[in-house]
């Protein structure tokens, strides 16, 4: 069997990248999420909380151990020094685990979802890059009610993430998510079939 090439889905927070990615695992493509593994990695007992805890100080864990997000996240929202420094940590620990998980994959291709695919490099493990966009006041809209959080906030991530020039600039693909779910589907579905033509990624 020839090995799957990767695909990396990536996009904005609230473009709509985690529906995008449901359906084609319901379309049985093999789906890595960078999110799940950046938890994997600081999970009490592996090396990276200790480190993470060593560095910051106890007050980044919770009472049972485990890391806690909010703490973390406010100490390097501040801190650009602090988010370096968090990050040479723990991106070539989460590249590793996401290599494992992706040398599993039985479908002709993988899919390595990551909203910091541009910006972490991870897009070097990939073939092929398929960007889920959206049109920002949109993103704002979709986020500030999944999250109940207000709208400061989700400006602030947006600062954070590439740019909407810095991703196309890497993407082969553009799925425009600014209509309905049905639409999204059918647009899924129209990529998975193009995508199973190609060899290593490419037409």
């Amino acid at each position: 069997m020839n090995k799957p090439w990767i695909l990396g889905l990536t996009g904005g927070i609230g473009s709509g990248k985690s529906a995008v990615a449901a359906h084609f695992s319901d379309l049985g493509v093999h789906l890595v999420d960078a999110d799940q593994a950046a938890r994997w990695v600081v999970e009490p007992g592996r090396p990276a909380l200790a480190k993470i805890a060593e560095h910051f100080g106890s007050d980044v864990l919770q009472a049972d151990g485990q890391l806690d997000r909010a703490a973390l996240r406010q100490r390097i929202f501040e801190n650009a020094d602090e988010r370096r420094w968090l990050e040479s940590l723990l991106h070539p620990l989460i590249g590793q685990e996401i290599s494992q998980y992706l040398a599993r994959a039985e479908s002709p291709y993988a899919i390595l979802v990551s909203p910091l695919l541009v910006e972490s490099g991870q897009h070097r493990l990939t073939q092929r890059v398929l960007l889920v966009d959206a049109p920002e006041a949109m993103q704002i809209q979709r986020t500030m009610q999944r999250d109940t959080v207000p709208e400061e906030q989700v400006q602030a991530i947006l600062k954070v993430q590439a740019s909407r020039e810095e991703r196309l600039k890497h993407a082969h693909d553009v799925l425009l998510n600014d209509r309905g779910l049905d639409w999204l589907r059918a647009e899924v579905e129209r990529l998975h079939n193009f995508y199973l033509t190609l060899r290593g990624g490419q037409p």
